[in-house]
């Protein structure tokens, strides 16, 4: 009974689902959720057939996202909920404001001190260490959307042409959105609850019924010319395969995530009367078990994005429409990565896009430092958090030396890269589970008394092979490549000018 009432208490949302969470055994939140999220796919499919761009107005379509995307909220999170809208209103204030030429660097610390204040008063005031389906999920992806929008109206509008990367290029906005788009950006029923992040100009496109067109086209229009003919339209079987595979995980998740729990790595008697390889099985086997739940949260919104219309990336080369524009994973990719970097370009792809796009891009000093502090900023108040990523910050510099100074030895012949593959695989596999044990502990004790069992020896391991392997800074490898591209187009007339000279003339 008093279970009952812990799930029913720590739920602020509608208590409406009260039986199924009785019946599965579920937290109530959890429940809540879930039936948002599969009434929001449903929602999808009603609102490409009956309010598509050929019969209603931008305006109506931004109206009744953004009042289904509110009501979802309200009914998963109650008055909780009332902070999107207030985070979002000081932040388009900001805008207003300050002007283009600064408004980037006010929202980012307006909406990142707001997240972080909503994170610690939850983390320390309500609930430490529960894992639920607290409001500050949403607004993590609100954040994003809020930051990202900010600098790319500075791009469009403060910034010259020329000092614009191909990427800010496309991204940049060259008008203010009204209240009305702003808030149905960051606050849409698609993707208020787990996202993901995308970018204003192509929900705005999506919205207004012309995808991809402030992408560059003429790749697309050469190799395809379907993109212009015809408007793609979300094939459902490509929709149901992706809830498919979301429940599928989901079911996985929730058979073996008890079955290896990963609070047994640092379990005193699991420490000492088990041997080394053992319990590094068991330390890959219970962090793999925590993966199925993220597959299923962004398997199911992106299909519930794809199902409304939202997600065409443009056409394959055989010709058939791609719908991973806003993808937030790649499972295979995922399972098989055979370097940190691999691992970490297909999982939460859409945060790290903006990890890259509003730091990593723009710092001008130390930015893989600075990218990893951010994401550990955002993610939360949890001292877990922040060990995660230091560690990260010292994998990734090793993995990357490793990458530059061994990996060419082993490209000579298909054999030698296999045996290269296999290795890196499996080092990458413990390296992220290493790396990440704090991330699901939480706490400080219960992630050193973990480090302290493997005797730091990645973290030692990693900082020697940093140090003694070289690797160029990153805006020396900018310039290298820089000249490269140069020296391409100055090339190719000598090279031409030598294949229409006889011997003699070459020769002199």
């Amino acid at each position: 009974m008093a279970a009952e009432d812990s799930r029913s208490t720590a739920c602020t949302g509608s208590s409406l689902l009260q039986p199924v969470s009785e019946i599965t055994n579920l937290p109530l939140d959890q429940v809540n959720f879930v039936v948002c999220q599969l009434c929001a796919l449903l929602s999808a499919f009603w609102f490409r057939l009956f309010l598509h761009p050929s019969k209603t107005s931008p305006f109506i379509r931004h109206a009744v996202a953004t009042l289904l995307g509110l009501y979802f909220a309200l009914f998963c999170f109650g008055w909780y909920a009332l902070h999107f809208l207030v985070q979002s209103g000081l932040t388009y204030g900001v805008m207003i404001l300050t002007g283009v030429e600064h408004m980037h660097k006010y929202c980012l610390l307006v909406a990142l001190s707001y997240l972080s204040l909503c994170q610690i008063t939850r983390v320390y005031v309500f609930d430490y260490g529960m894992y639920s389906a607290d409001f500050t999920g949403p607004m993590m992806v609100i954040t994003q959307k809020i930051t990202s929008l900010a600098f790319e109206i500075h791009d469009g509008m403060a910034r010259k042409e020329e000092h614009l990367t191909p990427g800010q290029k496309i991204l940049a906005i060259r008008r203010m959105p009204s209240l009305l788009e702003y808030f149905s950006y960051n606050c849409n029923f698609l993707g208020i609850l787990a996202g993901p992040t995308c970018s204003y100009n192509d929900y705005i496109a999506f919205i207004e019924g012309d995808p991809r067109r402030h992408r560059d086209q003429e790749a697309d229009r050469k190799s395809n010319c379907k993109l212009r003919q015809s408007e793609p339209s979300p094939n459902v079987r490509h929709v149901v395969r992706k809830v498919a595979t979301s429940f599928f995980c989901l079911l996985v998740f929730l058979s073996v995530c008890k079955v290896f729990p990963v609070e047994r790595n640092i379990d005193d008697d699991f420490i000492a009367n088990t041997p080394f390889y053992t319990r590094l099985v068991y330390l890959y086997l219970s962090m793999l078990t925590t993966r199925p739940k993220y597959y299923f949260v962004w398997t199911l919104a992106d299909a519930i994005n794809n199902a409304a219309g939202f997600g065409f990336n443009g056409y394959a080369s055989d010709g058939s429409p791609r719908w991973d524009l806003i993808s937030n994973l790649r499972i295979l990719n995922i399972e098989l990565a055979t370097s940190f970097k691999v691992f970490l370009d297909n999982w939460n792809i859409q945060t790290a896009h903006w990890l890259k796009r509003v730091c990593y891009e723009r710092c001008p000093y130390h930015p893989t430092a600075a990218t990893f502090i951010l994401s550990a900023m955002w993610h939360g108040a949890y001292p877990g958090y922040y060990l995660t990523f230091l560690t990260g910050i010292v994998i990734t510099l090793a993995a990357r030396a490793v990458r530059h100074n061994v990996r060419p030895h082993f490209l000579q012949s298909p054999s030698h890269k296999m045996v290269y593959d296999v290795i890196t695989w499996a080092a990458t596999q413990i390296a992220i589970c290493y790396t990440v044990v704090p991330f699901v502990l939480l706490s400080v004790g219960p992630s050193i008394k973990f480090y302290r069992s493997w005797y730091f020896s990645l973290h030692i391991g990693c900082v020697l092979l940093a140090v003694a392997l070289p690797v160029k800074p990153r805006h020396l490898r900018l310039k290298d490549q820089q000249r490269s591209l140069l020296q391409e187009p100055a090339q190719r007339p000598l090279q031409a000018s030598d294949s229409s000279c006889s011997p003699k003339e070459k020769t002199t």
